[in-house]
């Protein structure tokens, strides 16, 4: 639980890591506090994803200007959501190979539009939490996810088709 969810967020392995080990660390020191707390696992959720949210801070700045810089031929490269995401799109394909393929397909969307719909999704943050989190607006929070998920389905759409492809082979 707490590689995956920095591993969601960062959309990087080998940082998620780091960020892992830092948070059993700081579990190992409230061990005391935390043996006999039932909400512990709450608890180890929140530190990985404030420690995820501090390592993201320190390149915030730089994330900010590249996510928000547009250049005239930007239109053309916008996902646009003209389908809707199949319910039955990764239907046939087995559970492992479904949540490789959506973790893959993560790793592939830019951070701007990753960050907000993993929150959003996976930690089940609010619009306003997340704007609140990345010091970003309200509006831009929405759009960078409506943005993601048409990205996303597009990734899925194509490799559940060559998955498929795969398993009948």
């Amino acid at each position: 639980m707490v590689f995956s969810t920095a591993a969601r967020i960062l959309g990087n392995d080998r940082q998620a890591e780091d960020i892992a080990q830092e948070a059993f660390l700081k579990a190992y020191e409230h061990f005391d506090d935390l043996r006999t707390n039932p909400s512990a696992g709450g608890w180890l959720r929140t530190v990985t994803r404030n420690l995820t949210f501090n390592h993201l801070g320190r390149y915030r700045k730089r994330w900010r200007l590249f996510s928000e810089m547009r250049r005239e031929d930007d239109a053309e490269d916008e996902p646009e959501l003209d389908f809707a995401l199949p319910d039955d799109l990764l239907a046939q394909v087995g559970s492992d190979l479904r949540h490789e393929l959506i973790s893959e397909a993560l790793t592939h969307l830019p951070e701007h539009q990753r960050v907000p719909l993993v929150l959003y999704h996976f930690e089940e943050m609010r619009y306003e939490e997340i704007a609140s989190e990345l010091r970003i607006s309200l509006a831009k929070v929405k759009v960078d996810i409506f943005r993601a998920r048409a990205a996303l389905a597009k990734l899925l759409m194509r490799r559940g088709v060559d998955a498929e492809v795969e398993l009948t082979r």
